[in-house]
């Protein structure tokens, strides 16, 4: 059986990927910093719930506790949880917009994954999904007939070309763990008051595609669900 843990799993793209890998045959952890909204996730899914707030150090250290305690270990980690930030023109953003994007965008993703390496080093095909955009893609904002290349998004989208170094880097230094990156495409949710042109189906796909990969596939790429994504 394998072991699962989607962080922002109560609603979105988190809740689709965990619908979606509950039925592939998963053990999912929905993660939520909400544990009212965490909790009916968690039965809508027949899934498990485990409260996480990835800006606090002692929410996820609690949280590596409570799955290493309660699974015994990790398989996959889905670093998915993310705030949009806004769409502030970029000369009028501050360093503290920055930083508060960036505290659950970018450090989030690292004390999570700081927090749950050694549960996942225990596990035979270990995989670590980061849930990118292709927001943070140099080639995808600087391509003028992208849709993306039209989004000022200065906070949000340096912070997921962060994500998309730190994948590269965790990836050359965890021997044994793929770690992969993933833009879901411009999807239908709260992030973006549902504007988006995907379903929550079309958009989970590539998450769920990575954190099912095999022992013997990629690692330290980053892929949209047709295919690698430019960086």
């Amino acid at each position: 059986m394998t072991t699962t843990l989607i962080t922002g799993a109560n609603k979105g793209l988190g809740y689709e990927a965990a619908r979606q890998l509950a039925a592939a045959g998963h053990t999912v952890y929905v993660g939520a910093r909400d544990a009212e909204r965490g909790r009916k996730a968690a039965a809508e899914l027949g899934a498990r719930f485990v409260l996480i707030d990835v800006t606090s150090d002692e929410s996820v250290a609690a949280a590596a506790a409570e799955l290493r305690d309660d699974a015994g270990g990790l398989d996959v980690l889905v670093n998915n949880a993310g705030i949009p930030g806004g769409r502030t023109p970029p000369a009028e953003v501050t360093a503290a917009d920055v930083r508060w994007v960036y505290e659950t965008n970018v450090y989030g993703v690292v004390r999570v994954t700081h927090a749950f390496v050694p549960l996942l080093q225990a596990s035979a095909a270990p995989a670590i999904v980061n849930v990118s955009s292709g927001l943070g893609s140099f080639g995808v904002v600087t391509d003028p007939d992208r849709m993306e290349s039209q989004w000022p998004t200065l906070a949000y989208s340096s912070a997921k070309a962060a994500v998309n170094m730190l994948t590269v880097q965790y990836a050359k230094a965890l021997s044994g763990i793929r770690v992969n990156t993933v833009d879901p495409g411009y999807t239908g949710t709260d992030f973006n008051a549902h504007r988006g042109t995907q379903t929550v189906a079309e958009g989970a796909e590539i998450i769920v595609r990575m954190a099912q990969a095999g022992p013997d596939g990629p690692t330290g790429g980053y892929f949209d669900r047709r295919g690698p994504v430019p960086w």
